[in-house]
Protein backbone atom coordinates (compact mmCIF):
# COMPACT_ATOMS: atom_id res chain seq x y z
CA UNK A 1 0.00 0.00 0.00
CA UNK A 2 1.21 3.74 -0.63
CA UNK A 3 1.86 5.46 2.16
CA UNK A 4 3.64 8.29 0.54
CA UNK A 5 1.62 11.83 0.98
CA UNK A 6 0.57 13.81 -1.41
CA UNK A 7 1.81 17.61 -2.13
CA UNK A 8 -0.99 19.16 -0.25
CA UNK A 9 -0.32 16.67 2.79
CA UNK A 10 3.38 17.56 2.53
CA UNK A 11 2.81 21.46 2.66
CA UNK A 12 0.16 20.86 5.20
CA UNK A 13 2.72 18.68 7.34
CA UNK A 14 5.68 21.76 7.02
CA UNK A 15 3.35 24.69 7.72
CA UNK A 16 2.42 23.30 11.30
CA UNK A 17 6.19 21.83 11.84
CA UNK A 18 7.40 25.27 11.03
CA UNK A 19 5.23 27.24 12.98
CA UNK A 20 5.58 25.43 15.96
CA UNK A 21 9.35 25.23 15.32
CA UNK A 22 8.97 28.57 15.90
CA UNK A 23 6.46 29.92 18.17
CA UNK A 24 6.60 26.84 20.68
CA UNK A 25 10.37 25.97 22.18
CA UNK A 26 10.06 24.44 25.45
CA UNK A 27 10.50 27.97 27.35
CA UNK A 28 7.93 29.16 25.54
CA UNK A 29 5.80 26.83 26.04
CA UNK A 30 6.20 27.13 29.96
CA UNK A 31 5.38 30.62 29.17
CA UNK A 32 1.82 29.91 27.59
CA UNK A 33 1.13 27.51 30.33
CA UNK A 34 1.58 30.74 32.97
CA UNK A 35 -1.02 32.53 30.76
CA UNK A 36 -4.46 32.91 32.35
CA UNK A 37 -6.16 30.56 29.43
CA UNK A 38 -3.08 27.65 30.26
CA UNK A 39 -2.92 28.34 26.45
CA UNK A 40 -1.39 30.64 23.91
CA UNK A 41 -4.62 32.74 22.03
CA UNK A 42 -2.05 34.12 19.61
CA UNK A 43 -1.27 30.33 18.83
CA UNK A 44 -4.64 29.33 18.43
CA UNK A 45 -5.37 32.39 16.07
CA UNK A 46 -2.79 31.41 13.60
CA UNK A 47 -3.76 27.86 13.68
CA UNK A 48 -7.03 29.70 12.97
CA UNK A 49 -5.21 31.74 9.66
CA UNK A 50 -3.33 27.92 8.69
CA UNK A 51 -6.73 26.55 8.27
CA UNK A 52 -6.20 24.16 11.21
CA UNK A 53 -9.33 24.91 13.19
CA UNK A 54 -11.43 24.03 10.42
CA UNK A 55 -9.57 20.65 9.05
CA UNK A 56 -12.44 18.42 9.30
CA UNK A 57 -14.81 20.74 7.74
CA UNK A 58 -16.44 20.82 4.45
CA UNK A 59 -15.17 23.34 2.15
CA UNK A 60 -18.85 24.45 1.80
CA UNK A 61 -18.82 24.99 5.30
CA UNK A 62 -16.00 27.22 5.46
CA UNK A 63 -13.63 24.59 6.43
CA UNK A 64 -10.27 22.73 4.99
CA UNK A 65 -12.27 19.74 3.84
CA UNK A 66 -9.57 17.42 5.20
CA UNK A 67 -9.88 13.61 6.38
CA UNK A 68 -8.38 11.10 8.59
CA UNK A 69 -4.27 11.83 7.05
CA UNK A 70 -4.92 15.22 7.34
CA UNK A 71 -6.05 15.08 10.88
CA UNK A 72 -3.01 12.80 12.07
CA UNK A 73 -0.66 14.82 10.23
CA UNK A 74 -1.22 17.96 12.61
CA UNK A 75 -1.67 15.49 15.80
CA UNK A 76 1.61 14.43 14.87
CA UNK A 77 3.00 18.12 15.11
CA UNK A 78 0.97 18.68 18.31
CA UNK A 79 2.49 15.67 20.32
CA UNK A 80 6.13 16.66 19.00
CA UNK A 81 5.72 20.10 20.78
CA UNK A 82 3.58 18.73 23.18
CA UNK A 83 0.98 21.99 22.34
CA UNK A 84 -1.63 23.37 24.84
CA UNK A 85 -3.92 24.40 22.98
CA UNK A 86 -7.57 23.11 23.03
CA UNK A 87 -7.05 21.74 19.17
CA UNK A 88 -8.15 18.47 19.87
CA UNK A 89 -11.22 18.84 22.30
CA UNK A 90 -12.54 21.72 19.92
CA UNK A 91 -11.75 20.29 16.65
CA UNK A 92 -11.45 16.76 16.51
CA UNK A 93 -13.70 16.00 19.34
CA UNK A 94 -16.34 18.51 18.95
CA UNK A 95 -16.09 18.89 15.52
CA UNK A 96 -16.67 15.22 14.99
CA UNK A 97 -20.01 15.95 16.65
CA UNK A 98 -21.18 18.62 14.77
CA UNK A 99 -19.99 16.71 11.60
CA UNK A 100 -21.79 13.78 12.36
CA UNK A 101 -25.02 15.23 14.98
CA UNK A 102 -25.46 18.55 13.95
CA UNK A 103 -28.30 19.76 12.29
CA UNK A 104 -27.18 21.71 8.77
CA UNK A 105 -28.26 24.78 10.09
CA UNK A 106 -26.39 24.24 13.51
CA UNK A 107 -23.53 23.41 11.13
CA UNK A 108 -23.91 26.43 9.63
CA UNK A 109 -24.13 28.80 12.47
CA UNK A 110 -21.06 27.12 14.12
CA UNK A 111 -18.51 25.77 11.63
CA UNK A 112 -17.48 29.31 10.57
CA UNK A 113 -17.24 30.35 14.25
CA UNK A 114 -14.83 27.50 14.65
CA UNK A 115 -12.81 27.53 12.07
CA UNK A 116 -12.32 31.25 12.41
CA UNK A 117 -11.31 30.55 16.43
CA UNK A 118 -14.09 32.37 17.70
CA UNK A 119 -15.62 29.24 19.16
CA UNK A 120 -14.45 26.70 21.84
CA UNK A 121 -15.65 23.32 22.16
CA UNK A 122 -15.41 20.54 24.95
CA UNK A 123 -16.67 17.34 25.42
CA UNK A 124 -18.44 16.57 29.00
CA UNK A 125 -18.77 12.91 29.54
CA UNK A 126 -16.61 11.37 31.96
CA UNK A 127 -18.85 10.88 35.47
CA UNK A 128 -17.07 9.72 38.52
CA UNK A 129 -17.85 6.55 38.53
CA UNK A 130 -17.85 5.85 34.85
CA UNK A 131 -14.08 4.92 34.26
CA UNK A 132 -13.83 4.36 30.69
CA UNK A 133 -17.33 3.12 29.72
CA UNK A 134 -19.22 5.77 27.85
CA UNK A 135 -22.77 4.13 28.59
CA UNK A 136 -22.11 4.89 32.39
CA UNK A 137 -24.12 7.81 32.66
CA UNK A 138 -26.07 9.21 35.61
CA UNK A 139 -26.45 13.11 34.21
CA UNK A 140 -29.75 13.42 33.62
CA UNK A 141 -32.00 15.34 30.81
CA UNK A 142 -35.82 15.68 30.94
CA UNK A 143 -37.90 17.42 28.53
CA UNK A 144 -39.51 20.09 29.27
CA UNK A 145 -41.41 21.84 26.14
CA UNK A 146 -39.95 22.31 23.37
CA UNK A 147 -36.24 21.60 25.01
CA UNK A 148 -34.19 19.62 27.20
CA UNK A 149 -32.81 19.85 30.90
CA UNK A 150 -29.83 18.69 32.16
CA UNK A 151 -28.65 17.98 35.74
CA UNK A 152 -25.63 16.50 36.98
CA UNK A 153 -21.96 16.15 37.65
CA UNK A 154 -18.98 15.44 34.57
CA UNK A 155 -15.26 14.99 35.50
CA UNK A 156 -12.05 15.77 33.88
CA UNK A 157 -13.87 17.66 31.35
CA UNK A 158 -10.27 18.74 28.56
CA UNK A 159 -10.47 22.07 28.55
CA UNK A 160 -13.69 23.18 29.78
CA UNK A 161 -12.51 25.75 31.78
CA UNK A 162 -12.15 28.02 28.61
CA UNK A 163 -14.94 26.45 26.21
CA UNK A 164 -17.57 28.41 24.83
CA UNK A 165 -20.10 25.50 24.42
CA UNK A 166 -20.04 21.91 26.42
CA UNK A 167 -21.26 18.57 24.68
CA UNK A 168 -22.86 16.96 27.22
CA UNK A 169 -23.93 13.22 27.41
CA UNK A 170 -27.10 12.85 29.78
CA UNK A 171 -29.53 9.82 30.15
CA UNK A 172 -33.17 10.17 28.84
CA UNK A 173 -34.38 7.03 29.59
CA UNK A 174 -33.13 3.51 31.58
CA UNK A 175 -30.92 2.64 33.99
CA UNK A 176 -27.25 3.81 34.69
CA UNK A 177 -25.47 1.65 32.60
CA UNK A 178 -28.10 0.57 29.90
CA UNK A 179 -26.91 1.31 25.87
CA UNK A 180 -30.14 2.78 25.16
CA UNK A 181 -31.69 6.10 26.67
CA UNK A 182 -28.60 8.17 25.91
CA UNK A 183 -28.82 11.70 24.74
CA UNK A 184 -25.92 13.90 23.47
CA UNK A 185 -26.93 17.95 24.02
CA UNK A 186 -25.04 21.46 23.27
CA UNK A 187 -24.74 23.34 26.03
CA UNK A 188 -23.70 26.66 26.92
CA UNK A 189 -21.02 27.02 29.28
CA UNK A 190 -21.71 30.30 30.42
CA UNK A 191 -25.18 29.70 31.18
CA UNK A 192 -26.02 30.80 34.88
CA UNK A 193 -27.05 26.74 35.90
CA UNK A 194 -23.24 25.50 34.69
CA UNK A 195 -20.54 25.62 37.29
CA UNK A 196 -16.44 25.04 36.33
CA UNK A 197 -14.16 24.44 38.43
CA UNK A 198 -10.69 24.75 36.30
CA UNK A 199 -7.69 23.00 37.21
CA UNK A 200 -4.05 22.01 35.14
CA UNK A 201 -4.09 18.50 34.42
CA UNK A 202 -0.26 16.25 35.31
CA UNK A 203 1.12 17.02 31.66
CA UNK A 204 0.35 21.04 31.78
CA UNK A 205 -3.23 20.96 29.84
CA UNK A 206 -6.22 22.33 31.45
CA UNK A 207 -9.52 20.88 32.44
CA UNK A 208 -12.74 21.55 34.86
CA UNK A 209 -14.81 19.78 37.08
CA UNK A 210 -18.32 20.83 35.88
CA UNK A 211 -21.87 20.93 37.93
CA UNK A 212 -25.40 21.34 35.61
CA UNK A 213 -28.75 22.91 37.06
CA UNK A 214 -31.38 22.92 35.65
CA UNK A 215 -29.60 23.85 32.42
CA UNK A 216 -31.74 24.11 28.65
CA UNK A 217 -29.67 22.72 26.22
CA UNK A 218 -29.34 24.64 23.04
CA UNK A 219 -29.44 21.73 20.46
CA UNK A 220 -29.90 18.21 20.43
CA UNK A 221 -27.10 15.89 18.28
CA UNK A 222 -28.17 12.56 16.77
CA UNK A 223 -31.23 11.09 18.13
CA UNK A 224 -32.13 12.03 21.70
CA UNK A 225 -32.64 8.94 22.80
CA UNK A 226 -29.75 6.69 21.08
CA UNK A 227 -26.86 8.99 21.40
CA UNK A 228 -24.36 6.15 21.83
CA UNK A 229 -23.60 5.49 18.46
CA UNK A 230 -22.55 9.10 17.90
CA UNK A 231 -20.66 8.94 20.44
CA UNK A 232 -18.60 5.91 19.97
CA UNK A 233 -17.73 7.65 16.25
CA UNK A 234 -16.81 10.46 17.40
CA UNK A 235 -14.18 8.67 19.94
CA UNK A 236 -13.21 6.28 17.53
CA UNK A 237 -12.10 8.88 15.09
CA UNK A 238 -10.79 11.14 18.39
CA UNK A 239 -8.41 7.68 19.29
CA UNK A 240 -6.80 8.07 15.57
CA UNK A 241 -5.74 11.40 16.47
CA UNK A 242 -4.95 10.79 19.64
CA UNK A 243 -2.45 7.67 18.18
CA UNK A 244 -0.72 10.49 16.00
CA UNK A 245 -0.08 12.38 19.12
CA UNK A 246 1.64 9.40 20.82
CA UNK A 247 3.96 9.10 17.49
CA UNK A 248 4.58 12.97 17.56
CA UNK A 249 5.66 12.70 21.35
CA UNK A 250 7.31 9.34 20.78
CA UNK A 251 9.48 10.52 17.87
CA UNK A 252 10.49 13.87 20.16
CA UNK A 253 11.20 12.21 23.17
CA UNK A 254 13.41 9.60 20.99
CA UNK A 255 15.12 12.14 19.11
CA UNK A 256 16.35 14.08 22.69
CA UNK A 257 17.19 10.71 23.75
CA UNK A 258 19.86 9.72 21.16
CA UNK A 259 21.18 13.45 20.78
CA UNK A 260 21.62 13.26 24.54
CA UNK A 261 23.41 9.78 24.48
CA UNK A 262 25.87 11.30 22.11
CA UNK A 263 26.88 13.85 24.05
CA UNK A 264 26.83 12.69 27.79
CA UNK A 265 29.87 11.46 29.05
CA UNK A 266 30.57 8.59 31.22
CA UNK A 267 34.16 6.94 31.94
CA UNK A 268 35.87 9.15 29.25
CA UNK A 269 33.47 8.50 26.13
CA UNK A 270 30.07 9.22 25.48
CA UNK A 271 27.57 6.79 27.15
CA UNK A 272 26.20 6.40 23.40
CA UNK A 273 29.30 4.24 22.84
CA UNK A 274 28.11 1.55 25.01
CA UNK A 275 26.37 -1.33 23.53
CA UNK A 276 23.70 -2.11 25.80
CA UNK A 277 22.42 1.52 26.05
CA UNK A 278 22.08 1.01 22.17
CA UNK A 279 20.24 -2.21 22.40
CA UNK A 280 18.07 0.18 24.75
CA UNK A 281 18.04 2.95 22.15
CA UNK A 282 16.77 0.75 19.11
CA UNK A 283 14.06 -0.93 21.02
CA UNK A 284 12.67 2.47 21.68
CA UNK A 285 12.80 2.58 17.44
CA UNK A 286 10.97 -0.37 16.99
CA UNK A 287 8.27 0.32 20.14
CA UNK A 288 7.85 4.54 17.80
CA UNK A 289 7.91 2.05 14.12
CA UNK A 290 5.81 -0.48 15.41
CA UNK A 291 3.29 2.86 17.20
CA UNK A 292 3.59 4.82 13.42
CA UNK A 293 2.40 1.77 11.65
CA UNK A 294 -0.70 1.93 13.73
CA UNK A 295 -1.24 5.17 13.61
CA UNK A 296 -1.72 4.61 9.56
CA UNK A 297 -4.06 1.88 10.53
CA UNK A 298 -5.70 4.02 12.99
CA UNK A 299 -6.57 6.70 9.51
CA UNK A 300 -7.78 4.37 7.75
CA UNK A 301 -9.95 2.41 9.99
CA UNK A 302 -11.57 5.63 11.05
CA UNK A 303 -14.27 5.75 8.39
CA UNK A 304 -14.69 2.01 8.73
CA UNK A 305 -18.96 2.32 8.23
CA UNK A 306 -19.21 -1.29 10.96
CA UNK A 307 -19.00 0.32 14.07
CA UNK A 308 -17.91 -3.23 15.89
CA UNK A 309 -14.88 -4.09 13.35
CA UNK A 310 -14.02 0.07 13.58
CA UNK A 311 -13.86 -0.27 17.97
CA UNK A 312 -11.89 -3.05 17.14
CA UNK A 313 -9.41 -1.46 14.82
CA UNK A 314 -9.11 1.65 17.59
CA UNK A 315 -8.80 -1.19 20.31
CA UNK A 316 -5.80 -3.00 18.79
CA UNK A 317 -4.41 1.02 18.00
CA UNK A 318 -5.04 1.86 21.87
CA UNK A 319 -3.21 -1.72 23.18
CA UNK A 320 -0.14 -1.44 20.66
CA UNK A 321 0.66 2.48 20.77
CA UNK A 322 -0.37 2.66 25.15
CA UNK A 323 2.42 0.03 25.50
CA UNK A 324 5.06 1.36 23.06
CA UNK A 325 4.21 4.92 25.47
CA UNK A 326 4.89 3.75 28.11
CA UNK A 327 8.31 1.90 27.15
CA UNK A 328 9.52 4.81 25.08
CA UNK A 329 8.54 7.16 27.57
CA UNK A 330 10.17 4.85 30.57
CA UNK A 331 13.54 4.22 28.28
CA UNK A 332 13.98 8.20 27.71
CA UNK A 333 13.29 8.67 31.35
CA UNK A 334 16.24 5.75 32.01
CA UNK A 335 19.03 6.71 29.96
CA UNK A 336 18.72 10.48 30.74
CA UNK A 337 18.91 9.71 34.12
CA UNK A 338 18.53 12.16 36.57
CA UNK A 339 18.26 15.23 34.58
CA UNK A 340 14.92 13.72 33.03
CA UNK A 341 12.92 13.79 36.31
CA UNK A 342 13.73 17.71 36.69
CA UNK A 343 10.51 20.56 35.36
CA UNK A 344 13.17 22.15 33.81
CA UNK A 345 13.51 19.49 31.19
CA UNK A 346 11.39 18.47 28.15
CA UNK A 347 11.74 14.66 28.61
CA UNK A 348 9.48 14.37 31.67
CA UNK A 349 7.20 16.35 30.26
CA UNK A 350 6.69 14.21 27.20
CA UNK A 351 6.32 11.04 29.27
CA UNK A 352 3.29 12.44 31.34
CA UNK A 353 1.69 13.72 28.23
CA UNK A 354 2.14 10.13 26.42
CA UNK A 355 0.90 8.75 29.98
CA UNK A 356 -2.72 11.05 29.74
CA UNK A 357 -2.98 10.04 26.26
CA UNK A 358 -3.20 6.54 26.86
CA UNK A 359 -5.69 7.25 29.71
CA UNK A 360 -7.94 9.44 27.08
CA UNK A 361 -11.08 7.05 26.33
CA UNK A 362 -9.33 4.09 27.86
CA UNK A 363 -5.73 2.51 28.51
CA UNK A 364 -3.96 -0.55 26.89
CA UNK A 365 -5.01 -2.53 29.64
CA UNK A 366 -8.85 -1.75 29.58
CA UNK A 367 -8.59 -2.43 25.53
CA UNK A 368 -6.78 -5.55 25.51
CA UNK A 369 -9.97 -6.77 27.79
CA UNK A 370 -12.24 -5.27 25.74
CA UNK A 371 -10.53 -7.68 22.97
CA UNK A 372 -10.45 -10.42 24.73
CA UNK A 373 -14.07 -10.50 25.25
CA UNK A 374 -15.21 -10.08 21.97
CA UNK A 375 -13.27 -12.36 20.49
CA UNK A 376 -9.66 -10.38 18.60
CA UNK A 377 -9.04 -8.42 16.28
CA UNK A 378 -9.24 -11.30 14.09
CA UNK A 379 -11.70 -14.21 14.49
CA UNK A 380 -10.37 -17.22 14.91
CA UNK A 381 -10.77 -19.76 12.06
Amino acid sequence: MDFDLTEEQRLLQDSVARLLGDKYGFEQRKGYMKSPDGWSREIWAQFAELGLLGLPFGEDEGGFGGGPVETLLVAEQIGRFITLEPWLSTVVIGGGFLRHGASQELRNELVPQVAAGEMLLAFAQVERQSRYDLFDVTTTAKKDGSSWVINGRKGYVVHGDSADRLIVTARVAGGQRDLKGIGVFLVDAKDPGVQRRGYRTVDGQRAAEIELSNVRALAVLGNPEDGLPLVDQVVDESIAALAGEAVGAMQAAHDMTIDYMKTRQQFGRPIGSFQALQHRAADMLVALEQSRSMSYFAAMSAAERNPLERRKAMASVKVQIGRSARFVGQQSIQLHGGIAMTIEYACGHYFKRLTVNDSMFGDADHYVRYLAETGGLVAAA
